[in-house]
């Protein structure tokens, strides 16, 4: 009797572990969304920049912020927020890139120095914001800042007022185990 229950029990407790038992905690702070490609459409340029089109985002994880052209506080703190946890990444912040897609008509607001360059800047028009729009989860109810894989695809979402640190750690996790990027 003894001799069934030692042999048993693992096998017991494996099967709960494996079919009962969820971890409820995660390690990652983005939200990891169903890898969706980018449109390979190009995008026209804001002010005095190239066109933007998917194979810019070809090679590097990209921080792309969706939000309205015209940047209000939250906005402004968004695109400061990519700068700086592209900062934060040392070494290997030439493997990320940063984008500001504009959703919505408007005038662009100007940025501070410091957190437009090295910015790129798209604008969605009416031709090409379905098919964007539809690569990226819910970024026509608000703005959204997402991580685009070195393949092109939306893989990882980040509420708009994104903790910074906790992002910086997330970025950290992917560039080291990931051999994607330049």
């Amino acid at each position: 009797m003894l001799l069934a229950a030692v042999c048993a029990l693992p096998v017991l407790a494996s099967y709960l572990a494996y079919y009962v038992w969820q971890p409820s905690g995660r390690a990652n702070y983005g939200e990891l969304i169903g890898p969706s490609p980018l449109p390979r459409t190009a995008l026209p340029p804001a002010a005095d920049q190239q066109p933007l089109a998917a194979a810019d985002f070809d090679g590097l994880w990209t921080l792309l912020y969706a939000g309205p052209a015209e940047c209000a506080a939250a906005c402004a703190e968004a695109l400061h927020t990519l700068r700086q946890v592209r900062l934060a990444q040392g070494k290997d912040s030439r493997r990320i890139g940063r984008v500001w897609l504009q959703t919505g008509a408007g005038n662009a607001a100007t940025l501070p120095a410091e957190d437009a360059d090295g910015l790129r800047i798209g604008r969605l028009e009416a031709g090409t914001a379905q098919a964007w729009l539809a690569a990226l989860p819910d970024a026509a109810s608000g703005a959204h800042i997402y991580l685009i894989d070195p393949l092109g695809n939306a893989m990882m979402r980040f509420p708009p007022r994104a903790d910074a640190a906790r992002m910086v750690k997330d970025l950290q996790r992917l560039l080291k185990y990931s051999a994607l990027g330049r």
